[in-house]
Protein backbone atom coordinates (compact mmCIF):
# COMPACT_ATOMS: atom_id res chain seq x y z
CA UNK A 1 0.00 0.00 0.00
CA UNK A 2 2.80 2.64 0.65
CA UNK A 3 4.44 1.78 -2.27
CA UNK A 4 1.58 2.66 -4.55
CA UNK A 5 1.37 5.74 -2.61
CA UNK A 6 4.74 6.71 -3.06
CA UNK A 7 4.15 5.45 -6.67
CA UNK A 8 1.38 7.80 -7.15
CA UNK A 9 2.61 10.93 -5.76
CA UNK A 10 5.91 10.26 -8.20
CA UNK A 11 3.05 10.67 -10.96
CA UNK A 12 2.01 13.53 -9.66
CA UNK A 13 5.11 15.40 -9.18
CA UNK A 14 4.85 17.40 -12.09
CA UNK A 15 7.64 19.88 -13.64
CA UNK A 16 5.43 22.85 -11.94
CA UNK A 17 7.57 22.14 -8.54
CA UNK A 18 10.91 23.69 -10.12
CA UNK A 19 8.51 27.03 -9.30
CA UNK A 20 9.36 26.70 -5.75
CA UNK A 21 13.15 26.48 -6.45
CA UNK A 22 12.20 29.87 -8.54
CA UNK A 23 10.45 31.50 -5.52
CA UNK A 24 12.90 30.52 -3.21
CA UNK A 25 16.13 31.79 -5.38
CA UNK A 26 14.12 34.79 -5.74
CA UNK A 27 14.00 35.60 -1.91
CA UNK A 28 17.47 34.82 -1.65
CA UNK A 29 19.10 36.68 -4.22
CA UNK A 30 16.52 39.81 -2.91
CA UNK A 31 17.99 39.19 0.61
CA UNK A 32 21.57 38.98 -0.46
CA UNK A 33 21.30 42.09 -2.09
CA UNK A 34 19.77 43.72 0.72
CA UNK A 35 22.78 42.76 2.74
CA UNK A 36 25.02 44.38 -0.55
CA UNK A 37 23.04 47.38 -0.46
CA UNK A 38 21.18 48.16 2.83
CA UNK A 39 23.77 46.67 5.21
CA UNK A 40 21.22 44.26 5.81
CA UNK A 41 22.39 41.46 8.09
CA UNK A 42 23.94 38.55 6.01
CA UNK A 43 22.67 35.64 8.16
CA UNK A 44 19.18 35.84 6.77
CA UNK A 45 21.05 35.27 3.10
CA UNK A 46 23.42 32.95 4.71
CA UNK A 47 20.29 30.67 5.79
CA UNK A 48 18.23 31.10 2.31
CA UNK A 49 21.18 29.84 0.18
CA UNK A 50 21.46 26.90 2.56
CA UNK A 51 17.57 26.34 2.40
CA UNK A 52 17.46 27.09 -1.20
CA UNK A 53 20.34 24.77 -2.41
CA UNK A 54 18.94 21.86 -0.57
CA UNK A 55 15.15 22.50 -2.36
CA UNK A 56 16.92 22.72 -5.60
CA UNK A 57 18.98 19.28 -4.92
CA UNK A 58 15.86 17.35 -3.42
CA UNK A 59 13.23 18.40 -6.06
CA UNK A 60 15.74 17.67 -9.04
CA UNK A 61 16.31 14.52 -7.51
CA UNK A 62 12.88 13.78 -6.95
CA UNK A 63 12.06 14.59 -10.88
CA UNK A 64 14.72 12.77 -12.78
CA UNK A 65 13.45 9.87 -10.49
CA UNK A 66 10.48 10.28 -12.36
CA UNK A 67 11.98 11.46 -15.86
CA UNK A 68 13.84 7.85 -15.33
CA UNK A 69 10.75 5.56 -13.87
CA UNK A 70 8.00 7.47 -15.81
CA UNK A 71 9.22 8.35 -18.99
CA UNK A 72 6.08 8.46 -20.73
CA UNK A 73 4.37 10.99 -18.39
CA UNK A 74 7.23 13.29 -18.79
CA UNK A 75 7.21 13.35 -22.32
CA UNK A 76 3.47 13.66 -22.17
CA UNK A 77 4.12 16.84 -19.82
CA UNK A 78 7.03 17.89 -22.46
CA UNK A 79 4.08 18.13 -25.57
CA UNK A 80 1.42 19.50 -22.52
CA UNK A 81 -0.07 22.89 -24.04
CA UNK A 82 0.24 24.19 -20.64
CA UNK A 83 3.01 22.19 -18.99
CA UNK A 84 5.21 22.95 -21.55
CA UNK A 85 5.84 26.24 -20.42
CA UNK A 86 7.05 25.32 -17.03
CA UNK A 87 9.81 23.56 -18.17
CA UNK A 88 11.98 27.01 -18.57
CA UNK A 89 11.43 27.33 -14.52
CA UNK A 90 14.00 24.75 -14.78
CA UNK A 91 16.64 26.36 -16.71
CA UNK A 92 15.65 29.90 -15.14
CA UNK A 93 16.01 27.67 -11.74
CA UNK A 94 19.65 27.24 -12.61
CA UNK A 95 20.07 30.63 -13.57
CA UNK A 96 18.91 32.01 -10.52
CA UNK A 97 20.98 29.60 -8.59
CA UNK A 98 24.15 30.97 -10.28
CA UNK A 99 23.41 34.53 -9.65
CA UNK A 100 22.97 33.29 -5.79
CA UNK A 101 26.33 31.74 -6.02
CA UNK A 102 28.29 34.34 -7.81
CA UNK A 103 29.82 35.44 -4.83
CA UNK A 104 29.89 32.19 -2.80
CA UNK A 105 31.75 29.63 -4.85
CA UNK A 106 32.83 31.49 -8.86
CA UNK A 107 33.36 27.63 -10.10
CA UNK A 108 29.70 26.76 -9.05
CA UNK A 109 28.67 29.64 -10.81
CA UNK A 110 30.18 29.62 -14.15
CA UNK A 111 29.14 25.65 -14.29
CA UNK A 112 25.13 26.63 -13.11
CA UNK A 113 25.36 29.25 -15.55
CA UNK A 114 26.69 27.32 -19.16
CA UNK A 115 24.68 24.83 -17.68
CA UNK A 116 21.38 26.83 -17.46
CA UNK A 117 21.88 29.17 -20.68
CA UNK A 118 21.86 26.21 -23.10
CA UNK A 119 19.11 24.52 -21.24
CA UNK A 120 17.09 27.79 -21.59
CA UNK A 121 18.34 28.68 -25.24
CA UNK A 122 16.84 25.03 -25.80
CA UNK A 123 13.92 25.75 -24.48
CA UNK A 124 13.14 29.01 -26.16
CA UNK A 125 13.39 27.42 -29.10
CA UNK A 126 11.74 24.53 -28.76
CA UNK A 127 9.06 26.25 -26.91
CA UNK A 128 8.25 28.99 -29.62
CA UNK A 129 8.43 26.03 -32.12
CA UNK A 130 6.02 24.22 -30.50
CA UNK A 131 3.55 27.06 -30.26
CA UNK A 132 4.16 28.09 -34.43
CA UNK A 133 3.81 24.20 -34.91
CA UNK A 134 0.36 23.70 -32.92
CA UNK A 135 -2.88 24.72 -33.31
CA UNK A 136 -3.70 26.98 -30.13
CA UNK A 137 -7.04 28.36 -28.92
CA UNK A 138 -7.25 31.78 -27.30
CA UNK A 139 -8.44 29.91 -24.11
CA UNK A 140 -4.54 28.31 -24.14
CA UNK A 141 -2.97 31.60 -23.22
CA UNK A 142 -2.29 32.38 -19.53
CA UNK A 143 0.72 34.20 -18.00
CA UNK A 144 3.02 30.87 -17.65
CA UNK A 145 3.39 31.54 -21.22
CA UNK A 146 6.14 34.28 -19.67
CA UNK A 147 8.19 31.64 -18.07
CA UNK A 148 9.87 30.25 -21.13
CA UNK A 149 10.77 34.35 -21.91
CA UNK A 150 11.82 36.13 -19.08
CA UNK A 151 14.59 33.24 -18.83
CA UNK A 152 16.43 34.69 -21.38
CA UNK A 153 16.45 37.90 -19.47
CA UNK A 154 18.30 36.20 -16.12
CA UNK A 155 21.24 35.03 -18.85
CA UNK A 156 23.14 39.22 -18.78
CA UNK A 157 22.28 39.14 -14.76
CA UNK A 158 24.15 35.57 -14.36
CA UNK A 159 26.80 35.99 -17.33
CA UNK A 160 28.00 39.39 -17.25
CA UNK A 161 31.36 38.51 -16.42
CA UNK A 162 31.03 35.47 -18.53
CA UNK A 163 30.14 35.80 -21.84
CA UNK A 164 30.84 38.68 -24.05
CA UNK A 165 28.12 41.55 -23.64
CA UNK A 166 26.50 41.50 -27.64
CA UNK A 167 25.95 38.02 -27.09
CA UNK A 168 24.21 39.07 -23.47
CA UNK A 169 22.73 41.43 -25.55
CA UNK A 170 21.20 39.19 -27.77
CA UNK A 171 19.34 36.92 -24.78
CA UNK A 172 17.74 40.50 -23.63
CA UNK A 173 16.43 41.42 -27.02
CA UNK A 174 14.43 37.83 -27.72
CA UNK A 175 13.23 38.19 -24.36
CA UNK A 176 12.02 42.17 -24.52
CA UNK A 177 10.41 41.27 -27.96
CA UNK A 178 8.60 38.25 -26.99
CA UNK A 179 7.23 39.43 -23.43
CA UNK A 180 5.49 42.41 -25.72
CA UNK A 181 4.00 39.87 -28.22
CA UNK A 182 3.26 37.60 -25.06
CA UNK A 183 1.82 40.35 -23.30
CA UNK A 184 -0.58 41.61 -26.19
CA UNK A 185 -1.78 37.73 -26.51
CA UNK A 186 -2.24 36.88 -23.04
CA UNK A 187 -4.59 40.63 -22.07
CA UNK A 188 -6.50 40.07 -24.92
CA UNK A 189 -7.49 36.52 -23.63
CA UNK A 190 -8.24 38.14 -20.10
CA UNK A 191 -10.03 40.98 -21.46
CA UNK A 192 -12.13 39.36 -24.03
CA UNK A 193 -12.84 35.99 -23.45
CA UNK A 194 -12.75 33.38 -20.50
CA UNK A 195 -11.14 34.21 -17.32
CA UNK A 196 -8.64 31.60 -15.99
CA UNK A 197 -9.19 28.77 -14.27
CA UNK A 198 -8.95 29.17 -9.93
CA UNK A 199 -5.54 27.42 -10.05
CA UNK A 200 -3.88 30.14 -12.71
CA UNK A 201 -4.90 33.18 -11.28
CA UNK A 202 -1.37 33.64 -9.30
CA UNK A 203 0.55 33.47 -12.40
CA UNK A 204 -0.99 36.58 -12.72
CA UNK A 205 1.68 38.07 -10.69
CA UNK A 206 4.32 36.83 -13.91
CA UNK A 207 3.35 40.11 -15.08
CA UNK A 208 5.42 42.17 -12.83
CA UNK A 209 8.63 39.61 -14.34
CA UNK A 210 9.59 40.51 -17.55
CA UNK A 211 9.47 44.56 -16.91
CA UNK A 212 11.12 44.30 -13.09
CA UNK A 213 13.82 41.92 -14.46
CA UNK A 214 14.20 43.66 -17.65
CA UNK A 215 14.69 46.66 -16.14
CA UNK A 216 17.72 44.91 -14.02
CA UNK A 217 19.48 43.61 -17.32
CA UNK A 218 19.17 46.76 -18.96
CA UNK A 219 20.94 48.33 -16.24
CA UNK A 220 23.81 45.83 -15.91
CA UNK A 221 24.18 45.79 -19.70
CA UNK A 222 24.40 50.11 -20.17
CA UNK A 223 25.81 50.79 -17.11
CA UNK A 224 23.01 53.36 -16.55
CA UNK A 225 19.40 54.24 -15.11
CA UNK A 226 18.44 56.51 -18.12
CA UNK A 227 15.03 57.10 -20.06
CA UNK A 228 14.12 53.52 -20.80
CA UNK A 229 15.35 51.90 -18.03
CA UNK A 230 12.54 54.38 -15.96
CA UNK A 231 10.11 53.03 -18.63
CA UNK A 232 10.54 49.45 -17.95
CA UNK A 233 10.76 49.69 -13.48
CA UNK A 234 8.09 51.98 -13.84
CA UNK A 235 5.82 49.42 -15.47
CA UNK A 236 7.01 47.01 -13.34
CA UNK A 237 5.30 49.29 -10.50
CA UNK A 238 2.31 49.50 -12.38
CA UNK A 239 1.68 45.90 -12.43
CA UNK A 240 2.48 45.22 -8.88
CA UNK A 241 0.03 48.36 -7.56
CA UNK A 242 -2.80 46.77 -10.24
CA UNK A 243 -2.03 43.63 -8.33
CA UNK A 244 -2.12 45.30 -5.39
CA UNK A 245 -5.89 46.42 -6.19
CA UNK A 246 -7.24 43.04 -7.26
CA UNK A 247 -5.82 41.36 -4.01
CA UNK A 248 -9.97 40.61 -3.58
CA UNK A 249 -9.17 38.35 -6.52
CA UNK A 250 -6.52 36.13 -4.90
CA UNK A 251 -7.95 36.33 -1.52
CA UNK A 252 -11.13 33.79 -1.97
CA UNK A 253 -8.73 30.83 -3.81
CA UNK A 254 -7.71 27.84 -1.98
CA UNK A 255 -3.57 26.60 -2.24
CA UNK A 256 -2.00 25.36 -5.35
CA UNK A 257 1.17 24.99 -6.32
CA UNK A 258 0.88 27.74 -8.27
CA UNK A 259 1.44 30.03 -5.48
CA UNK A 260 5.00 29.82 -5.63
CA UNK A 261 4.42 32.11 -8.83
CA UNK A 262 3.74 35.01 -6.37
CA UNK A 263 7.02 34.81 -5.03
CA UNK A 264 10.14 35.15 -8.17
CA UNK A 265 8.34 38.96 -9.66
CA UNK A 266 8.10 40.37 -6.14
CA UNK A 267 11.14 39.45 -5.22
CA UNK A 268 12.28 40.84 -8.87
CA UNK A 269 10.60 43.83 -8.14
CA UNK A 270 12.31 44.69 -4.79
CA UNK A 271 15.83 43.77 -6.41
CA UNK A 272 14.91 46.22 -9.58
CA UNK A 273 14.29 48.90 -6.09
CA UNK A 274 17.09 48.03 -4.88
CA UNK A 275 19.04 48.67 -7.54
CA UNK A 276 18.07 52.05 -8.51
CA UNK A 277 18.77 53.32 -5.20
CA UNK A 278 22.19 51.94 -4.92
CA UNK A 279 22.20 53.87 -8.48
CA UNK A 280 20.48 57.61 -8.00
CA UNK A 281 20.56 57.55 -3.67
CA UNK A 282 16.44 58.52 -4.09
CA UNK A 283 14.39 57.31 -0.71
CA UNK A 284 11.87 56.96 -2.57
CA UNK A 285 13.24 53.82 -4.09
CA UNK A 286 14.59 53.02 -0.61
CA UNK A 287 10.87 52.76 0.91
CA UNK A 288 10.18 50.96 -2.32
CA UNK A 289 12.88 47.88 -1.91
CA UNK A 290 11.12 47.87 1.73
CA UNK A 291 7.18 47.68 0.84
CA UNK A 292 8.25 45.12 -2.02
CA UNK A 293 10.51 43.27 0.37
CA UNK A 294 8.47 42.38 3.33
CA UNK A 295 5.95 41.40 0.69
CA UNK A 296 7.80 39.10 -1.01
CA UNK A 297 9.02 37.83 2.89
CA UNK A 298 5.84 37.37 4.18
CA UNK A 299 4.41 35.70 0.68
CA UNK A 300 7.34 33.56 0.94
CA UNK A 301 6.26 32.41 4.63
CA UNK A 302 2.69 32.19 3.96
CA UNK A 303 3.07 30.09 0.59
CA UNK A 304 5.79 27.85 2.74
CA UNK A 305 3.35 27.47 5.18
CA UNK A 306 0.32 25.95 2.90
CA UNK A 307 3.49 24.12 0.94
CA UNK A 308 4.87 22.23 4.65
CA UNK A 309 0.96 21.88 5.43
CA UNK A 310 -0.02 20.39 2.41
CA UNK A 311 3.17 17.94 2.88
CA UNK A 312 2.02 16.21 6.02
CA UNK A 313 -1.17 16.13 5.52
CA UNK A 314 -0.54 13.95 2.34
CA UNK A 315 -2.64 16.54 0.02
CA UNK A 316 0.42 17.57 -1.91
CA UNK A 317 1.47 15.51 -5.33
CA UNK A 318 -2.38 14.53 -6.01
CA UNK A 319 -4.17 13.79 -8.87
CA UNK A 320 -5.36 17.15 -11.05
Amino acid sequence: MFKDLLENKLKNFHVTFFSIIMGSAGVTIMYQKASAILNFPSIFSEILIFFTTVIAILIAIIYLIKTIVHFDIVRAEFYDRIRINFFASISISLLMLSIIYEMVHSDTHVYLFYIGTILQTFLTLYTISFWINHNFEIHHSNPAWFIPIVGNLLVPLAGSHILATNILLAYFAIGMFFWVVLFSITFNRIIFHHQLPEKFLPTFFIFIAPPAVGFIAYVKLSGTVDFFAHFLLSLAYFFAMLLNFMARNFLKIRYYISWWAFIFPLSAVTIASLLIFQEVNDPVYYYASLFFGVGATLSFLYVSFFTIRQILNGSLCIED
